[in-house]
């Protein structure tokens, strides 16, 4: 089994609210892809509630093997879900590991 984390910083530039809406949006739209693509095993969107630490959100996954993880991202579905941060992303850091 593969485990893909994934953190993002949104711009400091938003508002309060307007982090709020992407984050949400975002949260909504990733774990609403298991039922569009079958190799993902489990997926959690969490949202960082402490304003002291530098990232925003945390994508926690998991798949069967890295070539699944490279489908899902790859993904049309995966592609527009992603596309929510697209401009309010400021940072991203990713680790894929077996387990």
């Amino acid at each position: 089994m593969v485990k893909h984390i994934v953190l993002f910083k949104l711009k400091d530039t938003l508002s309060k609210e307007e982090k709020c809406e992407v984050m949400n949006r975002f949260k909504a739209a990733i774990e609403a892809l298991p039922e569009k693509i079958e190799v993902i095993r489990k997926v959690f969107v969490g949202l960082n509630m402490n304003e002291a630490e530098q990232w925003d959100i945390c994508l926690e996954s998991e798949f069967d093997t890295l070539d699944d993880v490279k489908l899902y991202a790859a993904h049309p579905d995966h592609v527009a879900a992603a596309g929510i941060l697209k401009d309010a992303k400021a940072d991203r850091a990713c680790a894929d590991y077996e387990f």
